[in-house]
């Protein structure tokens, strides 16, 4: 759900990250994968009812930092670096929202499930769409249950788009 008390530019902060990406845009973690990205976040949030700007937030910055398309440990934690230093300038959210975001962005690769749904939906939202790397995502993987039934059901990739678009 959108809280009015948060303003986000989402579109000025995706050019912002867009443009300074190291990696090009067309790389299996630029931002054609932080789109789809959030609009998974986007259809799990509403299904978890869950605060969605920080999962959209997730989205832009949790690979925002990557150095190399193949391992890259820090990447994560400098993505959250990254919106630490945003905050104010590009959008403005609550301190518990920031602490999920960082989290979020922090952990997204360490390969856990999580109880906070909003925590959940960011790193169902990016496993998701682990089919760009020719990897099958895995239930017992998923935080959420929107995100097990996609799963389960076969509706993740480009199954998950045309589902959407009916």
């Amino acid at each position: 759900m959108e809280n009015s008390s948060m303003e986000v530019d989402y579109d000025k902060l995706h050019r912002h990250l867009t443009e300074n990406f190291r990696l090009g845009i067309h790389t299996i973690h630029g931002p054609d994968h932080w789109e789809r990205v959030e609009q998974y976040g986007i259809y799990l949030a509403g299904k978890s009812g869950v605060n969605i700007t920080v999962v959209r937030l997730f989205a832009l910055f949790h690979d925002s930092c990557r150095e190399t398309d193949s391992i890259d440990f820090d990447h994560g934690i400098r993505g959250a670096k990254l919106a630490e230093s945003l905050r104010s300038i590009y959008f403005t959210v609550t301190d518990p929202e920031m602490e999920q975001l960082l989290y979020a962005c922090r952990h997204h690769t360490d390969g856990e499930v999580t109880d906070d749904l909003t925590i959940g939906c960011c790193w169902d939202a990016d496993r998701l769409d682990l089919g760009r790397a020719h990897i099958t995502p895995k239930e017992s993987l998923m935080s959420t249950l929107a995100a097990k039934e996609l799963v389960r059901n076969d509706r993740v990739g480009k199954k998950f788009f045309e589902w959407c678009e009916e």
